[in-house]
């Protein structure tokens, strides 16, 4: 779409003034929208990565309820953060909150940033987060560029060119900083991304009550439904693995997983990937000695969980377990734990486990 400076100065101030009335009259009533304190925007900009609003609402209400302060998230223990956070995925993001709260402390006296640049430095905040919580909290004008707002500018600008491509990216965010009222960045920003959530939907969007669609090139061209251009996905690999629930007077042997690798800090009860040409106890039996140096009899199966990860799906397996014989060491886990079953609540796993959790007796 090629445009003379003026067409596209008029079209960027009309698109401002129609989206902030659009926003002023059907913006979401969300409760981090209910205040301007930079933590609790902060904490919502990093639960609503990768996971549907209305998903988090519980999540973040139960999370503020627990660590209302940055001193008193900086505060808890790991294993206190990743249970508040349990069920949300994603548990990297919990882990750079809590190393971010960890250094505003120990670093900046408490105080949090307030620029987009100083946001950036923390562990877990890219351009994004930073952007939305400079803009929203304190009212720089920082465009604020995620999903949602790849695909309504992809949209409203025409551009063919795949959004997975970095000179394409650089682009759109381009578009968005000169779209950037100077007062209202951040009610600008959210409204951008309500558009997206809301009415520029993924596939088909709602264009009819679309409060820009006059200045929407992918609608006047009638190719809404064909943007944004995305990479072809490839398939994700599938793994089998075999769980033990393995008892021992009356308790049930969990590990912690290491910190630095997938589900990092997380709880789970031992096993893994059944070897090529392996039986489920075979594997069972091999997994658990590689894993805790056990010997451990097995018995009936327990549950089947169908879990699907961003990369790979799995399916559990799990059995009933008896050790019979060894002493539990962590030789993969940080740690290893024998907890009764009335204490198992008490403890962060990862979703595909809790939801067997259940089974047990």
């Amino acid at each position: 779409m090629t445009q003379s400076g003026t067409d596209l100065k008029g079209k960027c101030m009309a698109l401002r003034r129609s989206l902030l009335r659009w926003f002023g009259r059907e913006a979401r009533d969300l409760p981090w929208r209910r205040t301007r304190d930079p933590y609790y925007i902060w904490l919502s900009e990093i639960m609503l990565q990768q996971t549907r609003v209305e998903a988090v609402i519980p999540y973040y209400e139960r999370f503020v309820k627990s660590f209302p302060t940055v001193q008193d998230l900086a505060g808890a223990s790991e294993d206190a953060v990743l249970k508040a956070w349990e069920g949300l995925g994603y548990y990297s993001r919990a882990r750079n909150l809590h190393k971010a709260a960890k250094v505003i402390i120990r670093e900046h006296g408490g105080v949090l940033p307030t620029t987009a640049e100083q946001w950036r430095q923390l562990p877990g905040i890219g351009a994004y987060t930073a952007g939305a919580i400079a803009s929203i909290a304190g009212g720089l004008a920082e465009p604020a560029v995620d999903g949602n707002v790849l695909r309504v500018l992809s949209r409203i600008f025409g551009i063919r060119e795949s959004i997975d491509e970095p000179a394409t990216k650089e682009r759109i965010w381009s578009i968005a900083a000169t779209l950037l009222p100077r007062r209202q960045a951040g009610a600008f920003n959210q409204a951008l991304m309500d558009l997206g959530a809301r009415i520029c939907i993924p596939g088909r969007p709602r264009c009819m009550e679309c409060p820009v669609s006059r200045w929407c090139e992918a609608y006047r061209l009638g190719i809404q439904d064909t943007l944004p251009v995305r990479r072809a996905k490839k398939a994700i690999p599938h793994y089998d693995i075999v769980v033990a629930a393995i008892r021992r007077g009356g308790r049930y042997l969990i590990g912690r997983r290491p910190v630095g690798g997938l589900l990092g800090g997380l709880w789970e009860f031992p096993g893994g990937k059944i070897e090529p040409g392996e039986t489920h106890e075979q594997a069972l039996v091999r997994e658990v000695e590689e894993e805790t140096g056990l010997a451990v009899r097995v018995g009936e199966g327990i549950a089947l969980v169908e879990h699907a990860y961003s990369h790979f799906a799995v399916t559990l397996h799990v059995y009933a377990c008896e050790a019979a014989a060894g002493r539990a060491a962590a030789r993969f886990h940080e740690a290893l734990k024998w907890v009764r079953r009335g204490e198992l609540e008490k403890y962060a796993f990862p979703a595909a486990n809790r939801r067997f959790l259940g089974k047990l007796r």
